[in-house]
């Protein structure tokens, strides 16, 4: 391919771009539940096209590189193994699609679009051409260059697609109108959460409840865990701090004891800067003054530095600016402070923006700190250490004695290391396990386990803890008294949005009848609320998207509207008034919605094709799934 490159740009947005637009398609098309026709029964294979095997092996190599450096919860990792399945799976459908319709990609198309992509695959310095794609992309040169190619007859396709779409004159009306017309609505919203406490089934009710719905209460399987755990608060109550400890971190890092000259100062500043020579002139005066009080017998340095002091920094604090070392402060006033006795107080000294008078509280000479000095210090950061460094020796040695003695029992484990033993559960997938909490490493584990197995250290963020399991209970149909708790809350919310329902049906029917709905809605315990001005495509206030209310826009003001869902909630609404659109703004416009309209139009129009590929391959028997390594990468604890 090399040969074809001798020129190149923007690989990572390339490559980046195509997983982008690969996911963000995935995210439109509805995965279609059921039947997915004829399946393929080879062992590492997920689905064939044709005569293009897709094997676990390259969705796992996609989902790595997709997900690598985050963290994916493990409700969506499903979501993304299909994903990854649904986009192979239609790259094979186009290429065996291209085939038959004569489609190719010619060496040259291949190389110009890599060409733009990698600006060094011009010069023919295949190392560097490499190292570029490598760096860029995170891809190898043959997938790199493979990657492009069927970008291109993605492209190909879309063109042949989308060529003919085009917008009418009504489309484009009613997408300006859309984006441009306003109403404004008066509504009340009917929530079912109001409602929840005054729902209170009888014991016979919810047993009929539960016995219409059965079906839906399923157990999963719930383990029961045996643990010995570790935790830096017990490494912590084991470990002493020696002597010989401090000595060690104190030697180590001994250049920290290491102190400069330094002096402990205060200062009256009188500035300058901005002043004229007269002014100046007459700081100096003031400042003279000062100083003829600062040098008598007695006298307090800090109450002169509180009442002249210019320097806001420090006049609160009686003119005191802490230790200085050299090379802190402006060479002249160093020069100054470090020349003065301890308890001295300078002559005027003159600097870049002023003039000052210091006085030098302290001194002390460059020197190291003994260990005893710090001490006190340094003892939090060594108990430290030694707890992470003995915490890790143990869990080690508890690693290496799993290693040795496969059959060797928690109990066994944990009176050789001195763990506590403990136990969780039951509790499945998702849910915290007693003081360990949750988390995805430790559902792994758990399930991965077998009866009276042990599992090697997991590392938690406080310690370590090594897994025995105790019980597994089968996942079965749940008895009543086993679900009684998510009946009771399935049936109140049931009930609540029934009630919800009947109460806005009710309210929208006074409404329509001529009552108007403020009255209406205060006689239902109802608040009513006026929004602000919104368009079809915009959002209403605590109500959400505007779509729901598409009706309201073909209403004249003052009409009441149908009691409308959203979602669990519902609402009532009448139309306060209406702001039309300005013709003179449709042509300001008019590209923007044609692009925009064409644009949604073209991704429709690509979808069905894909939709109607995929539906005419499994008639053919060209495309077919292995529906257990599907489910298996969907699910990898299944």
């Amino acid at each position: 391919m090399l040969k074809f490159l001798q020129k190149r740009g923007m690989g990572a947005r390339i490559v980046l771009g195509f997983v982008a637009v690969v996911i963000g398609l995935a995210m439109v098309i509805t995965l279609l539940p059921g039947s997915m026709g004829p399946t393929v029964q080879s062992a590492d294979a997920v689905a064939q096209v044709g005569n293009r095997t897709i094997s676990m092996a390259q969705v796992q190599a996609q989902l790595r590189q997709i997900t690598e450096g985050r963290q994916i919860p493990p409700a969506l990792q499903a979501i993304y193994a299909e994903q990854v399945i649904d986009n192979l799976v239609f790259d094979e459908m186009l290429e065996v699609e291209a085939e038959r319709m004569g489609i190719r990609v010619t060496p040259q198309e291949q190389a110009e679009r890599i060409r733009r992509a990698i600006p060094s695959a011009q010069g023919g310095n295949t190392d560097q051409y490499r190292l570029d794609v490598e760096t860029r992309t995170g891809l190898t040169v043959p997938a790199f260059e493979e990657q492009i190619r069927k970008w291109i007859l993605r492209e190909k396709f879309a063109q042949l697609v989308t060529d003919g779409v085009t917008v009418a004159p009504e489309e484009l009306e009613r997408e300006f109108r859309k984006r441009n017309e306003k109403i404004t609505i008066e509504y009340a919203l009917v929530s079912p959460d109001a409602m929840l406490a005054q729902i209170n089934p009888a014991g016979s009710e919810l047993k009929a409840y539960y016995e219409k719905n059965v079906s839906k209460y399923q157990v999963p399987e719930r383990r029961i865990i045996r643990f010995a755990r570790l935790t830096d608060a017990d490494v912590r109550a084991r470990v002493q701090v020696t002597d010989e400890d401090l000595r060690a971190y104190y030697n180590e890092n001994i250049t920290r004891f290491q102190l400069q000259n330094r002096a402990k100062v205060r200062r009256i500043m009188f500035s300058t800067l901005g002043k004229t020579e007269a002014e100046v002139e007459e700081v100096r005066r003031k400042a003279e003054g000062v100083l003829a009080q600062a040098k008598r017998p007695g006298a307090k340095f800090e109450d002169l530095a509180k009442q002249h002091s210019d320097d806001s920094n420090s006049k609160d604090k009686g003119g005191d600016i802490g230790w200085i070392v050299p090379q802190q402060t402006e060479a002249e006033f160093e020069r100054v402070a470090f020349s003065l006795p301890k308890g001295a107080v300078s002559d005027l000294v003159r600097t870049k923006i002023g003039f000052d008078i210091i006085k030098v509280e302290e001194r002390e000479q460059a020197r190291t700190q003994q260990l005893d000095e710090v001490r006190g210090a340094i003892l939090p950061a060594v108990l430290e250490s030694k707890v992470r460094r003995t915490a890790q020796e143990i869990e080690d040695k508890v690693a290496e004695a799993s290693r040795m003695d496969t059959r060797k029992k928690l109990d066994d484990i944990a009176r050789e290391f001195n763990l506590r033993v403990s136990e969780a559960g039951p509790a499945s997938v998702r849910e915290p396990w007693g003081e360990l909490g949750f988390s995805p490493e430790m559902d792994d584990a758990v399930f991965r386990l077998r009866a009276g197995e042990v599992s090697p250290p997991l590392r938690q963020e406080n310690g370590f803890v090594v897994l025995e399991l105790k019980q597994s209970l089968p996942a079965h149909q749940g008895t009543f008294e086993e679900v009684r708790a998510q009946a009771l809350e399935d049936f109140r919310r049931e009930k609540a949005g029934e009630m919800a329902k009947a109460r806005a049906e009710e309210l929208a029917a006074k409404v329509k009848g001529g009552a108007a709905l403020a009255a209406a809605a205060k006689a239902a315990g109802l608040t009513v609320k006026t929004s602000e001005p919104f368009t079809q495509g915009g959002t209403v206030g605590e109500l959400g998207s505007a779509r729901a209310l598409a009706a309201a826009f073909s209403m004249a003001p003052g009409t009441g509207g149908p009691a409308t869902s959203l979602g669990a909630n519902w609402v009532v609404y009448r139309v306060v008034s209406r702001e039309g659109v300005k013709p003179e703004e449709f042509m300001t416009q008019m590209q923007a919605v044609r692009d925009s309209v064409l644009q949604s139009k073209r991704s429709l129009a690509y979808e069905s094709f894909r939709e109607a590929l995929r539906r005419r391959l499994i008639s053919e028997g060209k495309l077919q799934y292995n529906e257990e390594n599907r489910k298996r990468l969907s699910n990898p604890n299944s």
